[in-house]
């Protein structure tokens, strides 16, 4: 696979995570809709009240997910992996002694062809580390240093 290739392959698992994200946090916020305009008025009203908020509460909280996922979403629409980077910077792969990163969003470890990539956010502890270091330099993270390979 071509660095491009891989860039790609990456780029398109970080847009899956985001859309599954989306896309349960909008089933969840509609669950707790339907929960909340299914809770029926009981001669308990303080029953009634409870169970609506409860369910407005859980409702909000997936909002507030799905806003974080749209956000992210947005981040990586504005990401170019067709560009060859010379400085660690969102879209880039970075190849260091210490793993291969691909700066987009906090995916985690992803695996493409028996080997393993870390999707990481640019304003990550380690992606503030790495940000604007070029092949040659290095970066101190928790302590450990990192020696920039490459990036494209």
């Amino acid at each position: 696979m071509t660095e491009l290739q891989i860039k790609e392959s990456l780029f398109d698992r970080c847009q899956n995570y985001v859309q599954q994200r989306i896309d349960t946090a909008q089933q969840a916020m509609q669950a707790a809709q339907e929960s909340a305009n299914m809770e029926e008025k009981s001669s308990a009203g303080d029953k009634y009240e409870t169970g609506r908020a409860m369910a407005q509460l859980e409702r909000d909280r997936h909002a507030q997910l799905l806003a974080e996922a749209l956000k992210l979403s947005q981040d990586l629409a504005k990401i170019n992996v067709e560009k060859t980077y010379e400085t660690v910077q969102p879209g880039s792969l970075v190849t260091t002694d210490r793993g291969t990163f691909f700066i987009s969003t906090s995916v985690g470890k992803l695996t493409l062809d028996g080997i393993d990539y870390f999707a990481i956010s640019s304003v990550a502890p380690i992606g503030l580390a790495l940000a604007g270091k070029r092949a040659g330099e290095s970066a101190t993270f928790n302590r450990m240093t990192y020696q920039v390979q490459n990036v494209s």
